[in-house]
């Protein structure tokens, strides 16, 4: 057994540790300053970082007042690397947030072979289509552009997304063109081979992941028919939980309940081998275009707390869905354009897939948080809205 350290006294070491802190801070801030190239720019973000470099004191008294954790990450940096701190850690974005122009929307547009779109936040909110869309798409397919739509709402299979595209008028729009994470689920499935186990999918979520599974011919348990089961907290209770399944898929379910819960739990944890998988992690979802709602992160959660597993993720922003689109299309990835409303889900899927993309404030991330200094994920463009193609 390793022996309890001593502790120090109260007061002990704080000088030593205020200086290593400033020290470390100082070398962020030389760092800044070297890596940067100050070009003016009528952006409040290169205002912010040209007045921090040309005043030293005034970034260091600005970074003296970060956060702990922030002054506790940029220590951990420091002990670990020989570089030079991240400058993020000073609050200041390394690398410029680009507005796309009137002037390069044309070039823009051109440039790209393929766009993917999000749905929600994109194409619409809720029920409602967002202004100008349809234009925009048939200018789209006019210059011969390829089109695909990726959502991570598990609710619809794709014949049910078919279906909310053509009564919003977008008549145009193929099932071919549609991926949504109930979709990458019944993938994962196939191409892990899962129906060779003879194993069943206990579901929590909606009938657009009991469709797909159905289309790909796996036997599952659960779903919408377990959304008004209860337990019964009485002495003796016990919840039987059927052996056979060898997975559980989380997805967005308005049916969630503490029966759904227990029942996952014990699949995950007594059934060897089981398989955690979720359709995505999202925070809030767009459900009506009045405000955002939980996601299917929220119930994600629940169950990666009590199962103490980490799931398997097809969704945006993991890699698994865009690997099976640039290979079932033959894509040359840096002629990819994701276009999403979220950093965290559409721009990381797009970043970490090698695509290009853009940004659009028309639906979660707001001009504000994108310039926020805390950001650390960038898109190569924003703009208030697809829409804006047509001005090209």
């Amino acid at each position: 057994h390793t022996r309890e350290q001593p502790r120090q006294p109260r007061n002990s070491g704080n000088l030593v540790q205020s200086e290593r802190i400033m020290a470390c801070l100082r070398a962020s801030f030389s760092a800044a300053c070297a890596n940067y190239s100050l070009k003016s720019s009528t952006s409040k973000k290169s205002s912010r970082v040209e007045s921090a470099c040309s005043a030293p004191s005034a970034a260091l008294s600005f970074a003296s007042r970060a956060s702990f954790g922030s002054v506790r990450k940029l220590a951990a940096v420091s002990k670990t690397s020989k570089s030079a701190p991240r400058a993020m850690a000073l609050n200041v974005k390394a690398t410029a947030v680009h507005r796309l122009q009137d002037t390069d929307k044309a070039a823009f547009v051109d440039s790209v072979q393929t766009f993917i779109f999000d749905c929600d936040g994109v194409i619409w909110k809720g029920d409602s289509l967002i202004p100008g869309i349809p234009e925009t798409l048939d200018m789209l397919r006019a210059k011969g552009k390829r089109l695909i739509f990726v959502t991570n709402n598990s609710t619809k299979s794709r014949a049910g997304y078919l279906g909310k595209f053509h009564g919003l008028g977008l008549t145009s729009v193929s099932a071919e063109e549609i991926f949504s994470s109930s979709f990458a689920a019944a993938a994962y499935f196939e191409m892990t081979n899962f129906k060779a186990t003879g194993k069943k999918v206990y579901v929590v979520g909606e009938v657009g992941i009991q469709e797909e599974l159905d289309l790909v011919g796996i036997p599952y348990i659960g779903g919408p028919e377990d959304g008004d089961k209860k337990i019964e907290l009485k002495p003796g209770f016990f919840l039987d939980h059927d052996k056979d399944v060898g997975a559980v898929v989380v997805g967005f379910d308005r049916y969630f309940n503490y029966y759904k819960i227990q029942y996952a739990t014990l699949c995950l944890r007594e059934n060897p081998g089981c398989q955690f998988i979720a359709t995505n992690t999202d925070a809030v979802t767009h459900l009506t275009d009045a405000q955002e709602w939980a996601g299917n992160g929220s119930m994600v959660g629940c169950i990666k707390g009590s199962s103490q597993m980490e799931p398997i993720v097809v969704g945006k922003p993991a890699a698994f869905m865009l690997d099976y689109i640039a290979n079932k299309f033959d894509l040359r990835r840096d002629q990819i354009c994701m276009v999403g409303d979220r950093l965290d889900t559409d721009i990381l899927f797009g970043k970490d897939g090698g695509l290009r993309t853009l940004l659009v404030l028309s639906g979660v991330t707001t001009e504000e948080t994108l310039l926020a200094p805390e950001n650390d994920i960038t898109p190569d463009f924003y703009a208030d809205s697809i829409a804006e193609f047509l001005n090209c």
